[in-house]
């Protein structure tokens, strides 16, 4: 049995708390002390000590990974913590991690503007080679959102292969523990998430009244071989490692005796571009947008109701008068505003995800996201002097808005753990959240 490890990196631009007072007074619309304080804090508790320790698993154990680091982190990390960015050189050139592509601002653009979305994958694999001196072959869209009117737009950008998520719905009958071939592009190779055992670290990992506590790299090997299959793919934030579970939790010295646990039990770490080699073992479908968050593993996390869309479709109204204004800087500024966690924050959920956004979220609630977003929107309008006009999806129709569905729905277990929690992406290292939250996470989430 083979695994394959990726993590994303990622950490977004914080809107602050923009009155309508503020419009046209010329004050920066980003919190950025939060942020700088924010990411310090993240760089500090993960960042440098887990890609320090995987450099050293690399180096001493042959430990492989696969990473994506988001433009907006890097352009973060370039003035908060460049000592991070040196960290992550090094474990790349020690042959460590494999660097896969993404949009450079983890945008929603694959749903609202393919244009804009080629752009920004530009963009990404620009700061890949200028930074690390690599050009990945394989892509994570934002979220792991996928669908067949993407995976060809995908493909002829140049990439191999896809991560996806490996929902019950698309996969049916089959195992994600397989590579798998779209429908839609037939030569781009697609490698779906096993969610369960993902979210055995993820978010089960430091929960006490998890029956499988405490989880030890030996016996999460011994999982892994276990499977049936060719690969388990085990996709997760890389924030996992002392941030979203803390060192107390024994998070690192699970990952650091992880590569030793894994060969005792005959598993193989392999990275993505060798998957994207293989022979498929069939065709998947995503005829809607599926995506590893919450539990409906769609896009409703950040376009599944009408505050949303209103504040994605007025943003994307703006695309054509801010590149026209030929303003660099704020052509910066309003791809940083496309960041999907300013769409997160606006989710009107409530059970299992409901509680999940608002652990993640820097605003009172989902109302308070808007208000600052939209009074953000109107200074832009303002300066350009143009009004906003509503755009449809990647795929020709308006994204859905659904203010009243509550999610309910929840996922297959796997028979001997209990039920998988939603996944909490985005809404990364916030200083609100307590420490304390994270047993109520674990227990009310579910990629």
């Amino acid at each position: 049995m083979d695994v394959c490890f990726y993590f994303q990196l990622h950490q977004p631009r914080r809107v602050r708390r923009y009155q309508v007072f503020d419009i046209g007074s010329g004050s920066s619309y980003f919190d950025d002390v939060r942020n700088a304080d924010t990411l310090r804090r993240v760089a500090t508790r993960c960042y440098l000590p887990a890609t320090r320790m995987l450099t050293e698993l690399a180096r001493n154990e042959g430990a492989r990974v696969a990473m994506s680091v988001s433009g907006v982190l890097l352009e973060q990390l370039a003035s908060t913590s460049p000592e991070t960015i040196e960290s992550l050189q090094v474990l790349v050139a020690s042959g460590g991690a494999e660097l896969l592509s993404e949009t450079s601002h983890h945008s929603l653009a694959s749903r609202q503007n393919m244009d804009e979305f080629a752009v920004q994958v530009t963009l990404h694999r620009a700061m890949m080679r200028r930074t690390f001196g690599v050009t990945p072959r394989v892509f994570r869209n934002t979220e792991l959102i996928v669908s067949d009117a993407l995976t060809p737009l995908v493909a002829s950008l140049g990439f191999d292969a896809m991560l996806v998520e490996g929902a019950d719905a698309v996969l049916g009958w089959q195992s994600p523990n397989y590579v798998y071939a779209s429908t839609t592009a037939p030569l781009m190779r697609l490698l779906p998430r096993n969610y369960r055992l993902s979210d055995d670290v993820a978010f089960r990992f430091g929960a006490r009244d998890w029956s499988e506590w405490p989880l030890t790299a030996d016996k999460y090997a011994a999982w892994i071989a276990a499977n049936n299959g060719d690969v388990v793919n085990v996709f997760m934030d890389f924030e996992t490692f002392g941030e979203h579970q803390d060192a107390g939790s024994g998070i690192l010295d699970f990952l650091r005796a992880l590569p030793g646990a894994l060969r005792k039990n005959g598993v193989t770490m392999v990275t993505p571009s060798e998957l994207a080699k293989r022979k498929p073992a069939g065709l998947l479908s995503f005829p809607n947008a599926t995506s590893w968050a919450d539990t409906e593993r769609d896009v409703s996390a950040w376009l599944g109701n009408g505050l949303q869309y209103a504040a994605h479709a007025r943003l994307y109204g703006l695309r054509d008068a801010v590149l026209a204004s030929g303003n660099s800087e704020l052509v910066s500024t309003w791809r940083q505003l496309s960041t999907s966690d300013h769409f997160y924050y606006m989710s009107t959920k409530w059970h299992a995800d409901g509680d999940v956004h608002t652990y993640f979220s820097p605003y009172a609630n989902p109302y308070d996201a808007y208000i600052s977003f939209m009074n953000v929107l109107r200074d832009v309008e303002q300066r350009l002097g143009t009004a906003p006009r509503q755009l449809k999806t990647a795929d020709r129709r308006p994204q859905t808005a659904d203010r009243s569905r509550a999610a309910t729905a929840k996922p297959k277990t796997a028979d001997r753990r209990p039920q998988t929690a939603p996944r909490a992406n985005g809404k990364r290292g916030n200083r609100e959240a307590k420490t304390a939250g994270r047993s109520k996470k674990a227990k009310v989430r579910k990629k």
